[in-house]
């Protein structure tokens, strides 16, 4: 079987060995993702920004797969405060509201103290 692996240039994808998503049909893996730009590698520092930024990450790489947003079949969100994800509603609503995912979300350390939430999805591949 054949397998694609994406990078978004992120320097932690180097430094950690990993791929930002792993194209393993009929699935793809995306990877934790931050709200970081990986063109700047800037993070706001505000969750709302960050959420936004990191489901551009995320819509960047399912392109990069042959997908979009629509094919998301599960969604992980991790959180240092867990309390802070109530603010992140509207942009849930502006990216997932007429997908609804599967969906857990996970209060745990991430790996910088910038970061304020991390998004991982699986998709589908378009049949």
């Amino acid at each position: 079987m054949h397998y694609q692996r994406i990078s978004s240039g992120s320097v932690y994808e180097e430094q950690m060995c990993y791929s930002r998503a792993v194209v393993a049909p009929p699935f793809i893996f995306v990877s934790g993702t931050t709200g970081f730009n990986y063109a700047t590698m800037t993070i706001a520092d505000d969750i709302v920004l960050q959420a936004e930024q990191t489901f551009l990450n995320i819509e960047k790489a399912l392109q990069q797969a042959g997908a979009s947003l629509q094919h998301i079949v599960q969604v992980r969100y991790i959180l240092p405060n867990a309390g802070l994800f109530s603010l992140c509603k509207p942009v849930l609503q502006k990216y997932l509201s007429t997908i609804k995912p599967a969906a857990t979300l996970i209060q745990a350390g991430l790996l910088d103290e910038r970061m304020l939430i991390e998004i991982e999805v699986v998709a589908m591949l378009p049949s």
